[in-house]
This record gives C-alpha cells, sequence and structure tokens, in this order.
C-alpha cells in the first residue's frame, strides 16, 4: 500500500468564474483558459478549479442548429486537444489544476460521460466522472453516469471532486472525508439562481457536515445560440467548516454575481486537521453514530 502523503499546512485556491462566450477558433478558447491559469499562479496559487462544462464555449465552432444530443458528441472530439492544453499549462505552471469538466464518448460503449480532469505539475492526471445525471443532461444531451467515486492522493493532500448535482447527495462527500478528502472541489454550470443555490446550499452543508473546505467554481455568462446552456448563473466561493477557527459564517470567500472574477483563498490544512479532532463538535467523527442508527430505523404507525 502506497503511504499517504503528509498535506501542506497552508494551500492557496483559485476558483473561476467563468465566462462563457462565442469563441472564433480553438486558439482563442486556448488563450482564455492560458489567461486565467497564468492569473492565478500570478496569486500564487498552487489550486486552480474551472467550473463544469464551460468548454461549451467551442460548440459555436460547430453547427449550432443540430440537435443537441450531436453537438454534445461533437464537443467530445475535443478531447485530446483539451487534455494536451490543460495537461501542458498544469506541468508548465507547476500547479494543479482541474479543469473543470467536458463531455467524454466512451469508445467501446458508445455512452457520452460528464467527466472532469484533474492535471498535476508533473504530468499526472485524474479523471472523475459525473455520477448523478439531470433530467436535461440524461433526456438531452443523453449523458450517463460514471459508476466510481475517487479520491485524489496528491502533494496538496486529498481532494475529491462532486460535479454540480453530485454535490446534492450528501453520501460521496462523506465517503470521500472517510477517507481523508480535505478538500472537495465542486465545479457546476447552473441556468438560474435556483440551481446555483441548490448546488451552494448543499455545498456549504457538506462542509460542515464533514469538517474539510469546498472549493466551489461556476459558469457566468451566456450562449444564446447553444440550448441548455444559454444562460448562466453562478458566483464562486470557497466554504469552510462552521468553528471558530474558520471564516466567519463558514465563506472565506466569494465573488460578485455573474461577473468574469477569480476567487481566492488560503485553506489552512494543519487548522482543520486539529478541528476534525478538537473542535467545538466532531461530526466527521460522530457520523458513525447516525450510520448506526440509520441501520435500526423504525416506521412506528400512531
Amino acid at each position: 500500500m502506497t503511504e499517504r502523503r503528509v498535506p501542506p499546512a497552508r494551500l492557496r485556491v483559485a476558483a473561476l468564474q467563468y465566462f462563457v462566450r462565442p469563441v472564433d477558433s480553438f486558439e482563442a478558447f486556448a488563450a482564455q483558459v492560458k489567461a486565467l491559469v497564468d492569473t492565478a499562479k500570478d496569486y500564487k496559487s498552487r489550486l486552480v478549479v474551472f467550473p463544469e462544462y464551460f468548454t461549451v464555449q467551442l460548440l459555436t465552432l460547430g453547427d449550432t442548429g443540430r440537435p443537441i444530443a450531436e453537438q454534445a458528441r461533437s464537443l467530445a472530439r475535443q478531447l485530446p486537444r483539451f487534455v494536451e492544453l490543460v495537461g501542458g499549462l498544469a506541468k508548465s505552471r507547476g500547479l494543479h489544476v482541474v479543469a473543470g469538466s467536458m463531455p467524454v464518448l466512451d469508445e467501446e460503449t458508445g455512452k457520452l460521460h460528464n467527466d472532469c480532469f484533474l492535471f498535476g505539475p508533473d504530468g499526472e492526471v485524474g479523471t472523475q466522472g459525473k455520477i448523478h445525471m439531470t433530467r436535461w443532461e440524461r433526456e438531452e444531451w443523453f449523458v450517463s453516469p460514471r459508476p466510481n467515486l475517487k479520491v485524489f492522493d496528491t502533494a496538496l493532500g486529498r481532494i475529491a471532486i462532486t460535479i454540480c448535482y453530485d454535490v446534492e447527495f450528501p453520501e460521496l462527500a462523506r465517503v470521500a472525508a472517510r477517507a481523508g478528502a480535505l478538500v472537495l472541489v465542486v465545479p457546476s454550470c447552473t441556468d438560474d439562481r435556483q440551481g446555483y443555490l441548490r448546488v451552494r446550499y448543499c455545498a456549504q452543508a457538506r462542509a460542515i457536515e464533514n469538517q474539510l473546505y469546498v472549493v466551489h467554481a461556476c459558469t457566468v455568462g451566456s450562449l444564446p445560440m447553444v440550448p441548455a446552456v444559454s444562460l448562466n448563473w453562478g458566483q464562486a466561493a470557497i466554504y469552510t467548516p462552521c468553528d471558530f477557527p474558520f471564516a466567519r459564517d463558514g465563506i472565506l470567500a466569494e465573488g460578485v454575481p455573474n461577473q468574469e472574477s477569480m476567487v481566492i483563498g488560503d485553506l489552512n490544512l494543519e487548522t482543520l486537521l486539529e478541528a476534525r479532532e478538537s473542535g467545538t463538535v466532531l461530526p466527521l467523527r460522530d457520523s458513525q453514530r447516525s450510520q448506526e442508527v440509520a441501520s435500526r430505523l423504525e416506521v412506528v404507525t400512531l
């Protein structure tokens, strides 16, 4: 068994409010991505998080009049260039980059998936697929779920990823925290305030329940010609547990809604580990009790 890495005492992260706009070439998309990664590096961030489906900009390079399911499959063909772009930036800039997500076609099954990529500075790459599909993914894009949750043991500490809707299912974050995750990354893409708030409030709850940091990156802007992502509502943020050593209101940093921006925050991983051992409350440790009680559930007729 590989020995667990010792995380740094502190970690600076950047969560993007990524503005999706029409592009006239892959190079224009690449220039936007590069500029954001370089800005995050200038601010001495070590982890940069892009949002879910930020790659939909590339749909504007093709025929947007086609059925959206066809467009999604055509977007998947950009995967090699996308991996080369973001993986190369992570390596050349010495950063870990969570590259949001994009449609990925499984050549063996013919199924389309929504996959998130974590690129490291030494050329390493991890992939986390979305586990729960929203209705428009399932019914319009015909995207299929992935079956596995992963925890990535990195030089920055253990990191888990729940893509947008996945954060609304508490069991995933709980399992990841028990496996040692200190940071939960939530790349999201939501088209209205209600959808955004579902993700945000659940992300904040996951930070409290599991005594971990949550880094939430969002899409903003509009692509009027692309169904399902024509509008975007987002406010990137970094959430903390609610206890004395952490940020007031459990919000370390947040952006101004619906503006192109970047949220920067310093995560004190040393303090987080101390809180898991001796905090005012110990929800991660005490959650074992809830699991035991759930196994003895009774329905009582009155």
